[in-house]
């Protein structure tokens, strides 16, 4: 990909776009990250958006090295006192091109992914630049930093069903490139979206 952090800039506005139409209980809804409501999760792509790796260093300090712990401080931080105001926050960092020490394809997926945990809780449906979906997808096929992705996939063939794409050995499991991303970052949801012999042993790894 040329420019991810453009594709970043794209998914971020297309969001609050879909966001716009929600009323304030909608907010409330629970994400796909269990612990976490559309609010928090939107807080978390703000806090992420306005990040940079020495305010990330303070803040690890400042926790106690506790990456959760500094992560719920930084919701209650950036949610807003009312939806339209979080909503205005999301587009005013649009475009920043700033995040936590890392590549910038985490960040990629950390828009992308986290667009749906927001997203499908609400009945919400998107697509996504397929290269996008497909790069943060080998990025994190090779990773357990924090996600766990490279241990919940091992043993089990991810073959997507509307791309040009697969991975790893054993019993397949088929089905969308998306779905297939976000089964390995731990969302279980999508493991319906599967099919095949190997969505057991994601369902037993996740």
């Amino acid at each position: 990909m040329e420019d991810m952090w453009s594709v970043v800039a794209s998914e971020r506005g297309a969001l609050a776009d879909d966001l716009a139409g929600l009323d304030d209980a909608a907010w409330d809804t629970r994400s796909l990250c269990e612990k976490w409501t559309v609010r928090d999760a939107v807080a978390h792509m703000i806090a992420t958006a306005e990040m940079t790796p020495p305010k990330f260093a303070g803040k690890m300090i400042a926790s106690g090295f506790d990456f959760q712990k500094m992560t719920a401080r930084e919701i209650a931080d950036k949610r807003e006192a009312d939806p339209a105001a979080e909503l205005k926050h999301l587009r005013a960092v649009r475009d920043r091109r700033t995040g936590p020490p890392g590549p910038t394809t985490s960040w990629l997926g950390e828009t992308i992914v986290h667009a749906e945990d927001v997203r499908r809780p609400l009945g919400l449906s998107r697509t996504y630049p397929m290269d996008a979906v497909v790069a943060v997808a080998d990025f994190y096929r090779g990773s357990n930093i924090l996600i766990g992705s490279k241990k919940r996939i091992a043993g089990v063939t991810l073959k997507a069903t509307d791309t040009d794409w697969s991975h790893g050995t054993g019993p397949a499991a088929e089905g969308p490139m998306l779905s297939l991303l976000l089964a390995m970052t731990g969302r279980t949801s999508a493991l319906a979206d599967l099919a095949g012999p190997g969505v057991e042993t994601l369902q037993s790894q996740s």
